[in-house]
């Protein structure tokens, strides 16, 4: 009787052992897959920070040069200014 109880035992535990390891296996392919992912994930992450700072370099570019436009506007304005004021009839 404890002879059969043993073998069923070790039966029952070899049983229960290879369901774990069958599902040790599709974790694995879930783990991969989400490691897959994350790698695709980080790629886009890097293109989008590098187009950001490209970006990032033009609007700061194009700021400057409005910054110079307006700055030239003023003192063409302020140059028409003494102009108009010099004229007397």
């Amino acid at each position: 009787m404890i002879n059969q109880l043993l073998i069923a035992g070790a039966i029952m535990t070899s049983v229960l052992l290879t369901g774990c390891a069958n599902n040790n296996s599709d974790l694995q392919n879930s783990v991969g897959s989400l490691n897959s992912e994350v790698s695709k994930l980080m790629a886009q992450v890097q293109q989008l920070e590098s187009e950001h700072g490209t970006m990032k370099t033009a609007i700061q570019s194009a700021t400057d040069t409005a910054q110079q436009a307006l700055e030239e506007a003023q003192r063409a304005n302020s140059r028409i200014d003494n102009i108009a004021a010099s004229y007397s009839k």
